[in-house]
C-alpha cells in the first residue's frame, strides 16, 4: 500500500528528473550552437584578414610575399586555426602551417565549391575538406581579389576541427551533470524531511482514528503551529468530530442507564403485586386495591414509551413538515389547556393569573405538539407551585414573534442545573421518586418540539419564581 509520503516523493522525483532532463538537452543544444556560431565567427574573422592581406600583398602575378608570409603564419600562431591559400584555379598555393611547401601541396578544391566562392563570396560550412584534413571541421571560404579590378585571383579557407568545440561541449556537460546530480541529491533530501514531517501529523491522524475506532473515545490530534493549515483544518474537524461522538456516547449510555432504572421500579411493583395476587399473599379484598396500583403503573409505562417513540419520530422527522402546520389561535389553545387543570388548581388552591391579548393571537405549527408543549410547562408549572402560590400564563406580541410564558412560585433552581433542566430524565428534586409525578422527559420533549418548529425555549429562575418562555411565529 503506498503511503502518502511515497506518492509524494516518487512524484516530486519524476518531476524533478523529467525537468532536469530537458533542462539538460536544451542547454547542451543551445551551448552547441553558441560554440558552433561563435567558431564560424572567428574563422569569418580571420578569413577576412588574410583575404584583405593577400589583396595587399598581390603584386600582379602572385603572392608569395615575404611580409605577407610572415603575417600568415602570425595568424595561425594567434588564432589557432589552420589556414590555406588557393590561386584562381583552385590549386593549393600557400598553407600557413608551412608556407614555403606543405603535404598538401598540388592538391587543388572542387570545381562546385570554387564556383561557389566565385559567385556567393563567404562560404561557410561544417564538412570534411578532403585531402587536406582527415576529420570534420568548421570551414569558411572567402575570395581573394585583386586590388581595383576586383579580378578573382584565389580563395583563402580557414578551418578548425569540430573536435575541439565538442571536447568544450563535452566538458560542459560534464560539469552540468555534476551539478545536476548534486542538485538532485540536495533535493531528494530535502524533499525526504519535508515530505516525512507534511506526513506525521497525517500518521498522527490515522493513529487517532485507528484508537477511535477501537473504542478509545479520549483520542484526540494533536498539531502544532507549523503544520499546514489544511492539516490544521482537518486535525480540528476530527477532534470536534470526535468530541462529538464522544459526547453521543455518553448520552447515549446515559439514556440506557436511566430507561433501565426508570422502567425497573415500576416493572418490579407490576411483578411483585401481580405475584403476590397471583400466591395468595394479597388477600382477596385487598387485590382490587393492587390491582389499581398495577393498572396505574402500566398506564405511566405507556406514557413513557409514548413520549420515548414521539421524541424518537420528531428526531427522524428532522423537523415539523409544513403539510402539517395549520393556522391556530395561541390563545384559544393555551385556554383550553388550562380549562382541563382546574381541578388540580382549585385542589391547591392556586392563584391563576392570565394575560392574553385582548384579539386572537394566531401561529402557525403542528397544534398538538404546541398543545402538549403549554399542557407540559403548566403541569410542570401546577406540580412545583405550592399550595396557594402563583401560577401565571402569559402570551406576548412582538417582533413577529409570540412569547408563551409560564410561571410558578416554587423553589429556586439552582444556576448550575438551568442548563440541565431540559435534558432527558434530568429531576431536579433528587429526592423526587415515581409516587410524585413525572418522568424527566416532560421538559426534553418539551424543548424536542420547540426545536422542532424552528423556534427557542428559556427558563429563569429567581427569588422563588420560575419562568419558562417559548417562541412561535406570529401571522395575521
Amino acid at each position: 500500500m503506498k503511503t502518502a509520503f511515497s506518492r509524494t516523493f516518487t512524484a516530486i522525483a519524476l518531476f524533478l528528473l523529467a525537468a532536469l532532463l530537458l533542462i539538460g538537452v536544451a542547454f547542451r543544444l543551445l551551448a552547441r550552437d553558441f560554440l558552433q556560431k561563435q567558431a564560424i565567427a572567428e574563422l569569418r574573422s580571420d578569413a577576412s584578414v588574410v583575404s584583405q592581406l593577400a589583396q595587399a600583398a598581390y603584386d600582379g602575378s602572385h603572392l608569395n610575399n615575404h611580409d605577407f608570409i610572415v603575417s600568415l603564419s602570425v595568424t595561425k600562431l594567434v588564432s589557432g586555426n589552420d589556414t590555406v591559400i588557393f590561386d584562381e584555379k583552385g590549386r593549393l598555393a600557400m598553407c600557413a602551417e608551412s608556407p614555403f611547401g606543405c603535404k598538401h601541396q598540388g592538391l587543388s578544391l572542387g570545381d562546385d565549391f570554387l564556383k561557389t566562392i566565385r559567385e556567393q563570396g563567404t562560404t561557410e560550412d561544417t564538412c570534411v575538406l578532403t585531402g587536406l584534413y582527415p576529420e570534420v571541421r568548421f570551414m569558411v571560404a572567402m575570395p581573394i581579389q585583386a586590388p581595383g579590378s576586383g579580378r578573382f585571383i584565389g580563395a583563402v579557407v580557414v578551418s578548425h576541427p569540430v573536435a575541439g568545440t565538442m571536447a568544450i561541449l563535452d566538458r560542459i556537460t560534464e560539469i552540468f551533470l555534476f551539478v545536476t546530480v548534486l542538485v538532485a541529491l540536495l533535493s531528494v533530501t530535502i524533499m525526504t524531511l519535508f515530505a516525512r514531517r507534511q506526513s506525521a501529523p497525517l500518521k498522527e491522524l490515522a493513529s487517532a482514528a485507528r484508537a477511535f475506532g477501537h473504542g478509545d473515545l479520549t483520542a484526540r490530534v494533536k498539531v502544532d503551529d507549523s503544520s499546514p493549515m489544511e492539516v490544521q483544518e482537518l486535525a480540528l474537524a476530527f477532534n470536534n468530530m470526535a468530541s462529538s461522538l464522544q459526547k453521543s456516547e455518553y448520552q447515549r449510555q446515559e439514556f440506557v442507564a436511566n430507561v433501565s432504572h426508570e422502567l425497573k421500579t415500576p416493572m418490579t411493583t407490576i411483578a411483585g403485586y401481580v405475584d403476590g395476587i397471583l400466591d395468595g399473599t394479597i388477600p382477596p379484598e385487598k387485590q382490587k386495591n393492587y390491582l389499581q396500583i398495577v393498572s396505574d403503573e402500566t398506564k405511566r409505562l405507556n406514557r413513557l414509551v409514548r413520549s420515548m417513540l414521539d421524541i424518537s419520530r420528531l428526531h427522524d422527522q428532522g423537523g415539523i413538515p409544513e403539510e402539517q402546520k395549520i393556522h391556530f389561535d395561541l390563545c384559544e389553545c393555551a385556554g383550553q389547556v388550562l380549562i382541563t387543570f382546574e381541578q388540580k388548581i382549585l385542589g391547591k388552591k392556586l392563584d391563576v393569573q392570565v394575560e392574553f391579548p385582548p384579539h386572537p393571537v394566531y401561529t402557525i405549527a403542528h397544534r398538538d405538539h404546541i398543545t402538549q408543549v403549554i399542557y407540559n410547562l403548566v403541569d410542570n408549572g401546577v406540580k412545583f407551585c405550592p399550595e396557594g402560590g402563583v401560577l401565571e400564563l402569559k402570551i406576548l406580541e412582538g417582533g413577529g414573534k409570540v412569547y408563551v410564558s409560564v410561571a410558578n412560585d416554587g423553589p429556586t433552581i439552582p444556576p448550575e442545573e438551568l442548563p440541565l433542566v431540559f435534558d432527558r430524565f434530568h429531576k431536579t428534586d433528587k429526592s423526587r421518586t415515581r409516587n410524585r409525578d413525572g418522568w424527566g422527559l416532560g421538559l426534553y420533549i418539551v424543548k424536542t418540539i420547540v426545536c422542532a418548529h424552528g423556534e427557542d425555549i428559556s427558563v429563569a429562575s429567581r427569588d422563588g419564581r420560575t419562568t419558562f418562555t417559548f417562541t412561535m411565529p406570529r401571522v395575521h
